[in-house]
């Protein structure tokens, strides 16, 4: 039986990574949830200083992009291809660009000054600069 239970909770761990908000070094802002959500739902074109954000998504089906939606956006996978569907039909909007991996994913947004990601925690490394971990 111990087994059992052991087993279980490992596998149920799986999904529960910290997952870290990069933009570029040189990008001092200081973001909280709220204007994260905001730029990547579209709703901001840009960060406290004024520099256009742009951000950048960890492709659906990776799980910082399933915990990211989860905690930071507030909403599941259907519900963002709905909300991303009508801003597309309506001409308000495109979804941020989407990388197959974390590494993709820093390497873009430490070659853009304006660029916004997350990944993974695990992934960040010294070319890019954590805003937030959820």
């Amino acid at each position: 039986m111990k087994k059992w239970i052991l087993a279980a909770g490992l596998c149920c761990n799986v999904a529960f990574a910290d997952v870290a908000v990069i933009v570029h070094p040189s990008n001092g802002d200081a973001l909280d949830k709220d204007s994260i959500s905001r730029i990547f739902l579209n709703k901001a074109k840009a960060f406290p200083s004024g520099t256009n954000a742009e951000p950048v998504a960890l492709a659906e089906g990776q799980a910082a992009t399933d915990e990211f939606n989860g905690k930071v956006l507030n909403k599941t996978a259907a519900q963002l291809t709905a909300f991303w569907s009508k801003l597309v039909f309506t001409g308000k909007g495109q979804p941020p660009k989407a990388l197959a991996s974390d590494a993709e994913v820093v390497s873009a947004v430490a070659a853009n000054p304006g660029a916004i990601g997350y990944v993974d925690a695990g992934s960040v490394n010294d070319s890019v600069r954590v805003v937030a971990t959820f």
